[in-house]
């Protein structure tokens, strides 16, 4: 146990602000070689391994979790780059979020590495950008891991699972009029077009909903129009933060959206899907027959740029992530491991 600690206390000493991770993959490329992994896999910041036995007639299960970190905030009081252990807590940046996971799982996956005669492969990734959403993370090695059955992504949940996860869309959209002087009769004002548009973001309910999430949620977020007092404006720029319920897809909610709006609709981005595992899936019966509880989790991970059901679940707590004076409780670690071995020993062997 004391070997995952130190692993961690290392990662905390190591600055791995997202985008800049090369010496936290280095640490971790190095400590799987040290134990033993035969072949270990990197594309700039993003470490990967397989079981050494892995064959390709079975289904592989993706083990992962981010090692970058968001900047420390300016109200810490302690060192954010010290690994200090004071009453069964470890403090520092990224000790929570998410480097508890990280250890765990490369526990979990190390215990695992040897055997034969299991039913599923395992893949561990150990990536980048995650913080930022970054290009350069899991998503730009999903190619080379080939044919993945489920995930496991490991978050701060207090090893309980969250078995669905919101998706995020935000929408620019531009409402268009016809310039004309405020005093005379003259223009079709674009403030009053976004508004009608506006007030269907604000009331419209999507006929389909989450038991865990409810509806999908739309909020009007920013809005900016016109240049001076006496100019009927043209056109009128607003944004709507839109999160997406496991019900819908990001393209489905996108094309209802399109159809009853007057104004020009365009998603920065499509690629934060909202994502759901089935709870009679084997790793969440797994989990529940252990005593863990499901729940929908509204922070978004790399859960989102994944195609497959995976299940979000890791020690520590949600709460603490970017927050001050992080911190991880040893306890939390040691069972995090137990836990993700005894489900996966459930669902694997």
């Amino acid at each position: 146990m004391n070997t995952y600690i130190q692993l961690l206390q290392k990662m905390i000493a190591t600055p791995s602000f997202s985008r800049e991770e090369n010496l936290t993959a280095d640490l971790l490329a190095a400590f799987l070689s040290d134990k033993g992994v035969a072949e270990v896999h990197r594309q700039q910041n993003n470490v990967w391994a397989y079981n050494r036995h892995f064959d390709s007639s079975k289904p592989t299960i993706l083990l992962n979790s981010h090692h970058d970190t968001v900047k420390p905030n300016s109200a810490y009081t302690r060192d954010p780059f010290r690994p200090d252990v004071e009453e069964g807590r470890l403090y520092g940046l990224g000790s929570n979020d998410a480097g508890a996971s990280v250890v765990a799982l490369t526990a979990a996956f190390l215990h695992f590495y040897p055997l034969e005669g299991l039913k599923y492969n395992l893949c561990l990734a150990l990536t980048a950008e995650e913080e930022v959403s970054g290009q350069n993370g899991i998503e730009s090695i999903l190619p080379q891991l080939g044919e993945l059955s489920f995930a496991m992504v490991g978050e701060p949940t207090q090893m309980q699972m969250a078995i669905a996860e919101r998706g995020l869309m935000v929408l620019d959209c531009v409402a268009h009029g016809r310039a004309g002087h405020a005093a005379r009769d003259e223009g079709d004002n674009a403030i009053y077009r976004a508004l009608q548009d506006i007030e269907w973001f604000r009331t419209y309910r999507f006929p389909k909903e989450s038991e865990l999430f409810g509806p999908v949620k739309m909020s009007v977020t920013i809005i900016s129009a016109g240049t001076q007092h006496n100019v009927v404006p043209a056109e009128c720029r607003f944004t709507v933060d839109v999160r997406v319920c496991d019900r819908y897809t990001n393209e489905e909610v996108l094309a209802v959206v399109r159809e009853h709006v007057q104004s020009e609709v365009t998603p920065r981005s499509l690629r934060l899907k909202p994502s759901y595992i089935d709870p009679s899936h084997p790793i969440v019966v797994a989990g529940t027959e252990l005593g863990r509880k499901t729940f929908g989790s509204p922070t978004t991970s790399d859960q989102a740029l994944l195609s497959i059901p995976s299940l979000k679940m890791g020690p520590g707590d949600s709460a603490r992530s970017h927050s001050a004076d992080e911190f991880v409780y040893i306890e939390e670690i040691e069972q995090g491991i137990d836990q993700y071995i005894a489900m996966l020993t459930r669902v694997c062997c």
